[in-house]
C-alpha cells in the first residue's frame, strides 16, 4: 500500500512540474516581459525577424517566407518601409524560415533571390559564429553588394552579410 502512495505522489509532483512550465511558457508567449535568460538558452525562445526594404534602385520588394510548420503568404513591401513577424524557436531548436525575395529594377532586369532568413545554428546559438538575435533585423543590399542580405546590430556595429542563393 505505501509503494502505491509514493508512485502517486511522484505523478502528482510530476504533473504538477510540468503544468506550471506550460503555464509559465504560454504565460511568457502572451505578455510583454522578456525573459531572464540570454537569448538562445531556452527552447521555445521568443524571435522577432524584421526584413527593412532597402533594395538600391527603391523598387517594391516581393517576400514569400515559410518554414515547415507556417508559410507566411506572398508580401509587397514598398521602398523603405518594414515587414516583420513573431514566432517561437521549437523544443528541438530546428526551426528554419527561407524566404523568397524578387524585385524588379527597371530596364526589365529582374532579381530573384532565396535565403534563410533564419536558423538556430547562425541565429541562436549562444556558442555560434554570429552574436545571437532575439530581434533579427536584415536589410537588402543596402550594405553589401546586390545579392547580398545584412543582418543588423543594434550597437551600431558593422553588419553581418550574406550572399543569398539564386536558386531554390
Amino acid at each position: 500500500m505505501t509503494m502505491a502512495s509514493i508512485t502517486n505522489s511522484h505523478l502528482t509532483l510530476l504533473f504538477l512540474i510540468s503544468s506550471t512550465f506550460i503555464i509559465f511558457t504560454l504565460a511568457l508567449e502572451f505578455s510583454d516581459v522578456t525573459a531572464e535568460a540570454p537569448d538562445g538558452f531556452l527552447p521555445l525562445a521568443k524571435k522577432h525577424v524584421v526584413i527593412r526594404n532597402t533594395v538600391k534602385n527603391g523598387e517594391e520588394l516581393n517576400i514569400h517566407c515559410k518554414s515547415s510548420e507556417n508559410n507566411l503568404g506572398h508580401i509587397h513591401l514598398k521602398h523603405g518601409h518594414t515587414w516583420d513577424f513573431r514566432f517561437l524557436v521549437n523544443i528541438s531548436k530546428s526551426t528554419k524560415f527561407r524566404c523568397h525575395f524578387w524585385w524588379y529594377a527597371g530596364n526589365k532586369k529582374f532579381f530573384n533571390y532565396w535565403f534563410d532568413i533564419f536558423t538556430v545554428s547562425r541565429d541562436d546559438k549562444p556558442s555560434g559564429r554570429y552574436p545571437v538575435c532575439q530581434e533579427c533585423i536584415w536589410d537588402l543590399s543596402d550594405y553589401g553588394p546586390e545579392g547580398y542580405i545584412c543582418r543588423i546590430n543594434r550597437d551600431k556595429s558593422e553588419p553581418w552579410c550574406f550572399p543569398m542563393d539564386d536558386e531554390p
